[in-house]
């Protein structure tokens, strides 16, 4: 691929379904806030275990309803003078006064429980439609388990969608776990529609890198050998990318489809723009084998988090030094084939909103185009 200049980060799409919490966060013992795509939420469930996403605001004086109190079946009450509003968000009641203001009203936003998640939708309300949730069947499905955590990231959403959709990466930043030569050396394939993309990357005959050795005997003790490795990684927008992964006894016939002689996992990955420096980064690593062990599944979402942390270590100290160079431009390789379709992607979804590519620039900083 010949080497182009990009703009460097993307605005989020508001008319899109993103994650606002695992769905054991959202409860009513203490009511959660949390910012989703530029809106501050206040997050909490009905008597009946229905979720509900109001703005964090009061129509009064905008004082943080997250701070206030639930009240009855599905109010929550203001910590300021004490005005309530229903999960639609209309006021219910206002103490200082008998008769409500009709236009006493807080936005109230779309939720759907989905894959142990809570999604919100912050845009047109109308067009949130649950379909358009992305696909993490693994989540919930009875062939899988596993477990994760959330990365509160100190940088755009942006870049951790790069770093997903190149996974070249690993072989520097994670040399002592999954990263190999073989990773920068091997051929990949790259697909797309309007909404998904897919990068396909197979390593045939190599030898397994420590984190997948471990999992191969796991599964079969005693293991040796060389093996074939894949990695599929595939995006849906606006920022869901769900990878499979894994390692089989080489020539066994992975490639063609069967997998028995080996382990398979999938690393679900779903990232929520807080703001345009910062991201709420939800993770899980799923597995088919060995489902009883709850000790196979706390030792890889142990792993995999310590994998993450040097991920969160590069991508903040990618984002300080795009804040101190702003004239400067990203630069893409054919590694990036990926990720600059994905950026296609999110460019249309925001001239379908009108609105500009690009987030506002750092206060102070100068923008040179």
């Amino acid at each position: 691929m010949q080497e182009t200049v990009t703009a460097k980060l993307l605005d989020h799409p508001r008319n899109a379904w993103y994650v606002a919490a695992w769905d054991h966060e959202v409860g009513r013992k203490k009511i959660l806030a949390r910012t989703v795509a530029g809106r501050p939420l206040a997050l909490y469930r009905t008597e009946d275990g229905r979720a509900v996403a109001l703005a964090d605001a009061c129509w009064h004086r905008l004082a943080p309803l997250s701070q206030g109190a639930l009240v009855g079946p599905e109010d929550i009450r203001c910590p300021y003078h004490g005005i309530t509003y229903d999960a639609r968000g209309r006021c219910t009641s206002m103490p200082a006064q008998e008769t409500i203001n009709p236009s006493a009203l807080v936005p109230s936003f779309p939720v759907v429980d989905r894959y142990r998640y809570v999604w919100v939708w912050v845009g047109d309300p109308a067009l949130a439609d649950p379909a358009l949730i992305p696909d993490m069947h693994q989540m919930t499905d009875a062939a899988w388990t596993g477990d994760g955590l959330t990365i509160h990231a100190p940088c755009n959403y942006q870049l951790i969608l790069d770093n997903l959709m190149d996974l070249t990466h690993e072989e520097f930043v994670h040399s002592s776990s999954i990263g190999q030569k073989e990773l920068s050396e091997s051929e990949f394939v790259t697909s797309h529609t309007d909404t998904t993309v897919t990068v396909e990357r197979w390593m045939h005959d190599i030898e397994a890198p420590p984190f997948w050795l471990k999992n191969m005997r796991d599964k079969f003790p005693g293991f040796s050998g060389r093996v074939d490795r894949w990695q599929i990684i595939h995006f849906e927008a606006p920022s869901t990318i769900c990878i499979d992964v894994g390692v089989a006894k080489a020539g066994t016939g992975a490639p063609e489809g069967d997998r028995s002689q080996g382990v398979n996992g999938y690393v679900m990955n779903t990232i929520t723009p807080e703001t345009a420096r910062s991201s709420h980064y939800f993770w899980s690593f799923q597995r088919n084998y060995r489902l009883d062990s709850q000790l196979i599944t706390t030792q890889l979402r142990d792993g995999v988090h310590g994998v993450f942390g040097e991920d969160e270590a590069m991508l903040a100290a990618q984002q300080a030094a795009i804040d101190a160079n702003p004239d400067y431009e990203f630069y893409s390789l054919n590694i990036d084939a990926g990720g600059m379709w994905v950026r296609r992607i999110l460019e249309r979804m925001l001239l379908a909103e009108g609105r500009d590519h690009a987030p506002a620039p750092r206060r102070g900083a100068q923008l040179v185009r």
